[in-house]
């Protein structure tokens, strides 16, 4: 699942549940279908309640920094647990996006995360 927020030149997709093949061409689609009409600077994809991912996951961060590469902008990857920090780097995926982590047990401190 996805959830897209607008701030100002960025762009907050909050994810959830498990990101795999069947459900990464959804999220997909969403997220660059907003990209595409909203030009954000920064695109975020906020993994706090992500459960699971898979090679789809990869995928997805991949396409969406094409994407973002394309347009101008740069890609963040929030939240990610220790997991999928674990998939990020063994992939490479993570040398495609900044990554930021809250504190262990703590809710992210942005306006997205209510």
């Amino acid at each position: 699942m996805v959830e897209l927020k607008q701030e100002p030149k960025k762009l907050i997709a909050l994810l959830s549940g498990e990101l795999d093949h069947h459900h990464a061409k959804e999220i997909r689609e969403a997220i660059d279908f907003a990209v595409r009409e909203q030009l954000p600077q920064t695109l975020v994809l906020d993994f706090l309640h992500v459960t699971f991912m898979d090679s789809s996951g990869i995928g997805l961060i991949i396409g969406r920094a094409r994407l973002l590469e394309e347009t101008g902008g740069r890609l963040e990857i929030h939240n990610p647990s220790w997991q999928i920090r674990k998939v990020l780097r063994l992939s490479g995926a993570d040398r495609l996006a900044v990554i930021r982590c809250t504190p262990c047990g703590k809710e992210p401190e942005h306006e997205y995360a209510q």
